[in-house]
């Protein structure tokens, strides 16, 4: 067994991840945003290696997020196992990032699903629950505050109160336990609770989600305080070096014990290039931490810090196959990797009407505005990566495209598709930017027989190639910049994607694309 692994452990936009173990077993879940399914989970043996196995949010009438802006939708869920039953807490936001906020939960005896319907909390405001059972089988909630009395930007704080564990709604009072003003703290979130060695121990998040990010603990012997502050807070950061470490903006963290009696943590972190740009977003990171003689948490490593190569756990290896990188379409349901934004208004996709392929439905709606466009894409999971596509599409008018999309969100994206004009069929490259879309290139197509379509992705351009054959690539166009698909650029909380696109612009249409297969290699 080899005797360090790379992180990140999750590539790509995995954000906000949380961990549970069920005997030899790990499950974990991060945020999705706008994303539909929502929710990943993933199931791991030895930390090191994941395989998604379903997603919390997977019917379309669990929830209605429909007209979300992108880094709406689903923040910062939260996994526990208590009896039998996997609890998933989340927050709903819908309304604007300072417009709070839903907060629900869900159930599932087996955590590939299926989920049950939301059960929201009332008065359960704030960001970012979790749930704590204790020994004595009482069920708490913790979750973030915003101060009323604003005494300073991001004066936030903590609160807890007891649910009942029927109705999975408050009972008893709601209990203060950290006042982000005790420490002058900015922007406290995450809140996880936790019972070690008869103490409470409560972990949060701090310094927002940006270069200031960190991982902050508390205790107390009373779950409901007093909570004295770690007096070596913060417990994991990188804010204090350079912007363009090979690894920035950690926290948000969860921490788990193994059956081996080691302690490890999950967090978030990015992977930053020239002008402090990250296209895979906020990924998940995995590091050991030990309990020092105080009782307190330490990074149990050589440098205290969130490492690409780090330690292995003690745990037997126990490799998954990773996905498949080419899809050829010829399973009946859709790999777990697609997303679609939002979740569809109507179904716009089919693999059982052409066997083989994935068809694409034209849909109306447009990748630059808040929709339900006809996308499946997946996330960029690599700095430097490379996709390619073949289809069959006959468009019919000028209003007609499709192909492959990269985007970071409806405002922000490169859109190349075969379309029409003046009658015959083009290859149009287009950006988003700042909402406004524009067209870049275009030539002309000698015929509408397949077209091969290639994106080749790195920490500084995009670099757009088509063909007419599987083994033809032709430069269309070089070095658009890849700083449009930052999640820095359009400061959201969401990472690239790429996939496959089809949209008749805002026209009725019975058309459609046929997708062959889709190739993402490293």
């Amino acid at each position: 067994m080899t005797q360090v692994f790379q992180n990140p452990i999750l590539s790509g936009f995995y954000p906000d991840p949380s961990i549970c173990r069920v005997g030899e077993d790990y499950y974990m879940v991060t945020s999705s945003f706008a994303y539909f399914p929502g929710l990943p989970i993933f199931h791991s043996k030895d930390l090191v290696h994941w395989e998604q196995i379903g997603h919390g949010i997977h019917r379309a009438d669990q929830l209605d997020y429909k007209n979300c802006e992108m880094s709406l939708g689903l923040w910062a869920p939260t996994i526990r196992y208590h009896e039998g039953i996997f609890y998933i807490i989340n927050t709903f936001v819908s309304g604007g990032r300072e417009v709070y906020r839903d907060n629900f939960i869900i159930t599932a005896r087996d955590p590939r699903g299926p989920w049950s319907n939301p059960v929201f909390i009332e008065g359960a405001d704030g960001i970012d629950p979790s749930l704590f059972f204790d020994d004595d089988n009482t069920l708490w909630y913790t979750g973030n505050y915003i101060s009323d009395d604003k005494l300073y930007e991001g004066h936030h704080g903590i609160y807890l109160q007891q649910l009942d564990p029927d109705t999975l709604q408050f009972i008893g009072e709601r209990k203060n336990i950290w006042d982000g003003n005790i420490s002058r703290s900015k922007w406290i979130e995450a809140p996880h609770l936790y019972k070690i060695n008869g103490m409470y121990y409560l972990i949060t998040a701090e310094g927002g989600t940006f270069t200031n990010h960190s991982v902050m603990m508390a205790r107390s012997t009373q779950i409901q305080g007093e909570y004295e502050i770690c007096p070596r807070n913060p417990i994991v950061s990188h804010r204090h070096l350079p912007l363009l470490s090979d690894i920035s903006v950690t926290g948000h963290a969860d921490i788990i014990r193994t059956q081996n009696d080691e302690w490890w943590m999950v967090l978030l972190a990015v992977r930053p290039y020239e002008g402090f740009h990250y296209n895979t977003g906020r990924e998940t990171f995995l590091i050991p931490i030990t309990w020092a003689e105080d009782g307190w948490p330490l990074v149990d490593n050589h440098n205290g810090l969130v490492n690409i190569t780090e330690r292995r756990p003690n745990l037997e290896d126990y490799p998954m196959l990773p996905p498949d990188p080419c899809d050829n379409f010829e399973s009946p349901t859709l790999s777990l990797l697609w997303n679609m934004i939002h979740q569809p208004t109507k179904t716009f996709y089919s693999l059982a009407d052409r066997p083989g392929y994935l068809r694409l439905s034209l849909s109306p709606e447009v990748i630059e505005e808040i929709s339900s466009p006809a996308l499946i894409a997946r996330r960029q999971q690599d700095p430097s990566c490379t996709v390619k596509t073949a289809f069959e599409f006959t468009p019919c008018n000028k209003d007609e495209e499709a192909g492959i999309v990269a985007l970071q969100d409806d405002r922000y994206n490169y859109i190349f598709t075969k379309t029409q004009k003046d009658g015959s069929p083009i290859l149009r490259l287009s950006k988003t930017e700042a909402g406004n879309r524009t067209i870049i290139k275009e030539i002309p197509l000698s015929s509408n027989e397949k077209l091969y379509l290639t994106v080749h992705c790195s920490t500084s351009a995009y670099h757009f190639y088509y063909g007419l054959d599987e083994n033809q690539n032709l430069l269309f166009m070089n070095n658009l910049p890849a700083s449009l698909l930052s999640s820095n650029t359009n400061e959201g909380f969401t990472g690239a994607y790429i996939g496959m696109y089809a949209s008749s612009n805002r026209q009725d249409s019975e058309n459609f694309a046929d997708f062959d297969w889709f190739h993402y290699y490293k």
